[in-house]
């Protein structure tokens, strides 16, 4: 029996205490307190980075939630939850309310990527496990993959199931990820072909670019629907030290 992964809200009441950590350094913010500022002259002051803000994020109390705006006018910020099954990025001059009971926010300025985690008491949404029955009729649209298969998506999609909120920016080239697997980067491509082939039969768009053509952000848009279903997870990242798979 295997089980997945929803949220849905949790009406015990309004958010309580917000805190923020970076680097083992812990904020507890006050919901009746001022707004939190986060940068290179914020409350939390960041690091001497000239390629950060002065205020990048601020995180406020208003009408019983908690909110975190992004005051920059460059830099955006992915947020995620800590099950990695909601995702969002927030952009210069946007905010998103905080409902998660913990959460994690990463941004990038300059060579250096940041993470704060954020943990929200009597946070509104809760993560709920519904368990999948073991028999009955498979849904249409199913596609099975090979070991190796397999492997190639964990392998593109490893930096974003290793740590929550991983931009697809950080996605590994073929000829990386190829390495990793200790493959040719002609073997990789030709299984990549195999992969988007696949899912492109069922329905799953942006992997081709037209009839014959292949989407030249294929991969970014695979490990994003892969990452999203949940066809692949931390779970499957023991794949990536197998070598020499025989398949039929």
């Amino acid at each position: 029996m295997t089980t997945t992964s929803t949220t849905t809200p949790d009406t015990a009441g309004s958010a309580g205490h917000l805190t923020v950590e970076f680097c083992g350094e812990w904020h507890r913010l006050d919901p009746d307190g001022p707004p939190f500022e986060v940068g290179r002259d914020g409350d939390l002051e960041i690091d001497d980075n000239p390629y950060l803000h002065r205020r990048f994020l601020v995180f406020s109390h208003e009408s019983g939630i908690w909110w975190m705006t992004n005051v920059g006018t460059r830099l955006s910020a992915t947020v995620s939850d800590a099950a990695g099954g909601v995702q969002s990025w927030v952009s210069p001059g946007n905010r998103l309310p905080l409902v998660f009971p913990s959460t994690s926010v990463v941004f990038t300025a300059g060579p250096t990527t940041y993470e704060l985690r954020l943990v929200l008491e009597g946070g509104p949404y809760r993560d709920v496990r519904a368990e999948a029955p073991d028999c009955g009729t498979m849904t249409i649209g199913a596609v099975p993959f090979t070991v190796s298969q397999r492997q190639l998506i964990v392998a593109l999609a490893e930096p974003l199931l290793r740590r929550d909120g991983t931009s697809l920016a950080e996605i590994p080239a073929s000829a990386a990820a190829a390495e990793r697997l200790g493959w040719t980067t002609t073997r990789f491509n030709r299984k990549l072909d195999n992969v988007c082939d696949k899912l492109d039969r069922i329905g799953v768009r942006g992997l081709r670019g037209g009839p014959g053509t292949l989407a030249t952000n294929r991969r970014a848009r695979l490990v994003e629907y892969a990452v999203a279903s949940r066809l692949v997870t931390a779970d499957d990242l023991p794949l990536l030290d197998l070598r020499d798979v025989e398949e039929a």
